[in-house]
């Protein structure tokens, strides 16, 4: 049996190196078919050390920073050749690939980069920390209350890009001797005033409920998918009403851990084909894209699990109702919106149809909801987010001509670009 999983092992081995050599191949030749980068052009790099699985933290950034390009030029800084292949596919902004630590070197010798945003806490972000006198700013991939939002990693950063007043406190209530005040600016959800896209339905008098969970997770602690849980059952029973709209949209790496779980996914997908072709007029509706805003935009009623969903659902100040894990070692926090958010119970999910109503037409839940809209994201008028994000750029471009302008500044702040002892 041993020799059997060790084969299986070195086959596993033998074909992801085939298919990173295609992928190197392939985004080679696309690079090799674009015209140069010119030299010392970009003020602002996002730095991407990961694959395409995680693509979606990415593309939620793209319409915010392209309208910042309009001002500071930007650049995707990508190390694996999947996320690259991907980044160049959408072909939202400029991508430099810089598989090795000498390319990334080469890279950012020939640019004058002033700022760098970090959409994670890939461990390869590291790497790029080497270089000084620019700033490093960890912008992130969505607000939650997930444990995620409070690691002390936040201080290998100079500056976090936060969404307001709740995520300052959260910082505050677990970090140690770490200046708010100094190193975060709030910056709301920029992505919000981008919800935007052409719906895949014709819109009717259907009531339309966006089912949007997250993956199983990979421990205890963050098993907060609802797939298994409330999803079949929920959907199950919003199918059957005949007055409701369903718009599926299940985490990319749903299944990837529980085997199960992803068959729940799968029974929930061909559940909405079976119920599109007895009945073409309910369009329900699938979602894989690689867009997300419409969806948030268009839901007269959201149910989303423990994850960011819940706040950009939030940013888009409508209903919404948050399944509640079943794991009891899932870690919820309870100092923020879900202390007072509407859950739904996986026992409850059959009913999802009488707790829709309830929820859509109660006038102190749609009160609550304002608070707590203001608390997470301040000022939601369309474009305030965005001010704030450029503004908050702006000021580090500021401070970066300041340290740059001061008498002998060249001469003694030793840089991080000379060469140094960094593995790949």
């Amino acid at each position: 049996m041993r020799l059997i999983g060790d084969a299986k092992l070195a086959w596993g081995l033998f074909r992801k190196g085939l298919s990173n050599r295609a992928a190197v191949k392939a985004v080679r030749g696309a690079i090799q078919s674009q015209p140069p980068h010119p030299p010392q052009h970009y003020r602002v790099a996002v730095y991407f050390a990961d694959g395409a699985v995680n693509m979606y933290q990415m593309r939620q950034w793209y319409k915010p920073l392209a309208a910042l390009a309009q001002r500071w030029p930007v650049v995707v800084l990508a190390r694996s050749a999947f996320g690259t292949r991907a980044l160049l596919a959408d072909g939202a902004l400029p991508v430099a690939y810089v598989p090795s630590v000498r390319d990334l070197e080469q890279f950012v010798a020939g640019q004058d980069i002033r700022v760098v945003l970090y959409v994670n806490q890939n461990t390869r972000n590291f790497q790029m920390f080497r270089y000084g006198r620019r700033w490093h700013v960890f912008i992130n991939h969505g607000e939650s209350d997930k444990m995620y939002m409070t690691t002390n990693q936040f201080k290998a950063y100079d500056y976090a890009f936060v969404a307001g007043d709740a995520a300052r406190d959260r910082l505050a209530r677990v970090l140690w001797d770490y200046d708010l005040d100094a190193r975060t600016f709030s910056i709301g959800r920029p992505q919000a005033d981008h919800y935007s896209g052409v719906l895949p339905y014709s819109p009717d008098d259907r009531t339309v409920v966006l089912y949007a969970p997250t993956w199983e997770g990979d421990r205890p602690s963050a098993h907060y998918g609802s797939i298994r849980t409330h999803g079949e059952a929920l959907v199950s029973a919003l199918l059957a009403s005949g007055r409701h709209r369903v718009i599926y949209r299940p985490h990319p790496r749903s299944g990837v851990v529980d085997p199960e779980y992803g068959r729940a996914n799968q029974r929930i997908i061909a559940a909405l084909a079976a119920a599109n072709t007895a009945d073409p007029a309910a369009q329900h509706v699938y979602d894989d894209g690689p867009q997300l805003g419409w969806q948030l935009a268009a839901a007269d009623l959201a149910v989303v699990d423990i994850s960011a969903m819940v706040y950009d659902r939030l940013a888009a100040d409508k209903p919404l109702l948050i399944t509640r894990p079943t794991d009891p070692e899932a870690i919820v926090d309870t100092h923020g919106y879900l202390s007072a958010c509407e859950w739904l119970d996986a026992a409850e999910a059959p009913d999802i149809v009488a707790r829709a109503e309830r929820v859509l037409r109660d006038p102190e839940s749609v009160a609550r909801l304002q608070q707590w809209v203001r608390y997470y994201f301040g000022d939601t008028t369309p474009g305030a987010a965005s001010a704030r994000f450029e503004a908050a750029v702006e000021t580090l471009m500021e401070r970066w001509e300041h340290w740059h302008s001061r008498p002998g500044a060249q001469d003694d702040i030793r840089d991080g670009d000379e060469e140094a002892d960094v593995d790949d």
